[in-house]
């Protein structure tokens, strides 16, 4: 009685697979099935997103700004510029070596922030400017 239902199943299986098979075999018209065709979220973009740019506008310039004023903190500021160079003159002290090391290149790297986000601003200075010329009120005021 289990080879039978073995069997029943099998072969049901199999017609399923060969019923698949021959409607795929069948569709080779030049008609894209449902399934091929394009997504609709999958558009591609009409313009170069100066419009969402100009809206972000405030936001960026906030967040760039609020960065800045940490990284030019002072050495009781987390994540300033000076702390950080507390922490390795005080790893120094110590002779930790490895710990300086460390600490000197995150300092490195943090210092170098400072002139990225310098010119990040200016930047959007420029964007500001031209988005109050194309007649965006939100990011056309001045900082």
């Amino acid at each position: 009685m289990q080879t039978t239902r073995a069997a029943v199943a099998a072969a049901a299986a199999l017609a399923a697979l060969l019923t698949a098979a021959g409607t795929a075999a069948a569709d080779t018209g030049s008609t894209p099935s449902p399934s091929a065709k394009a997504h609709p979220a999958a558009k591609a973009p009409t313009g170069d997103g100066a419009k969402a740019l100009c809206k972000r506008v405030p936001k960026i310039d906030a967040r760039i700004d609020r960065a800045l004023q940490r990284l030019n903190g002072n050495d009781t500021v987390r994540g300033s510029v000076a702390r950080l160079q507390k922490r390795v003159d005080n790893a120094n002290a110590k002779g930790d070596t490895a710990v300086a090391t460390f600490l000197k290149d995150r300092l490195t790297f943090r210092q170098s922030l400072i002139p990225t986000l310098d010119k990040r601003s200016t930047d959007l200075d420029a964007v500001r400017t031209w988005c109050g010329t194309q007649g965006d009120a939100t990011s056309g005021k001045a900082k």
